[in-house]
């Protein structure tokens, strides 16, 4: 599966910048890290949302497909900006792909997956040596080749995502991609892990009961409590 690097422009101390930008506008001591800490905690557990847009999260996103990438990019909020490994540029004559799970298990199946991806391949290997440029023959590739991204966006918006992509019925390959993401930032330091473990998770947690159509059991529908 793809990776995650969590890039040093990311802060150390998520919570206590939070504090620190918020005792700002109320006059407070700036200066004690413990009081930012503190202050930190309050305005994420009294869901001030908006001092949570001061702490971004710069990553490399490397080796998902470029289909879950596409989905990624479906999240907007809070002006994240992103950069894509170019298709004009990069060599994808030969490329890696993503094969889901089912088609894994399956060996019929997988053998028929296989051979498409390496027709593709073979093509694009033809294709460039009749001398078609990149940005042309690339129009073959899959949305299951893998891709890499670097990636800005803000906590409240990786917030906001994990009610979606962590619930059970997301498409799998985001629900892994944002796990990733999850460990990645846990192991980065002792704030992150704090805030994964306290905010990351499925709107049915945080509702306590489940608000879509169709219901995976997880938690009762609304109706139901």
């Amino acid at each position: 599966m793809g990776k995650v690097i969590i890039l040093p422009e990311t802060s150390e101390k998520p919570i206590t910048l939070i504090g620190s930008r918020a005792g700002y506008c109320w006059g407070a001591d700036v200066s004690d890290n413990e009081k930012n800490y503190k202050r930190g905690l309050d305005c994420i557990e009294s869901n001030h949302g908006r001092t949570l847009e001061y702490v971004n999260v710069e990553m490399v996103l490397d080796g998902y497909s470029a289909r879950v990438i596409r989905e990624w990019y479906t999240h907007i909020g809070g002006a994240p900006t992103r950069l894509q490994a170019s298709t004009r540029y990069i060599n994808y004559a030969d490329f890696e792909y993503v094969t889901p799970k089912k088609i894994e298990a399956n060996p019929e199946a997988k053998a028929i997956y296989d051979s498409i991806m390496e027709k593709i391949s073979e093509v694009g290997r033809e294709l460039e040596a009749l001398g078609i440029p990149r940005e042309d023959s690339a129009m073959i590739l899959p949305l299951g080749m893998t891709t890499k991204i670097v990636d800005r966006r803000n906590l409240r918006n990786l917030i906001d995502m994990s009610r979606q992509r962590m619930c059970t019925r997301a498409y799998w390959e985001y629900r892994e991609l944002f796990s990733d993401i999850c460990k990645a930032l846990s192991e980065y330091s002792e704030e992150w892990k704090q805030i994964i473990d306290s905010q990351m998770m499925p709107k049915c947690e945080l509702l306590g009961y489940c608000p879509e159509r169709y219901c995976c059991g997880r938690k009762p529908k609304k109706n139901q409590e």
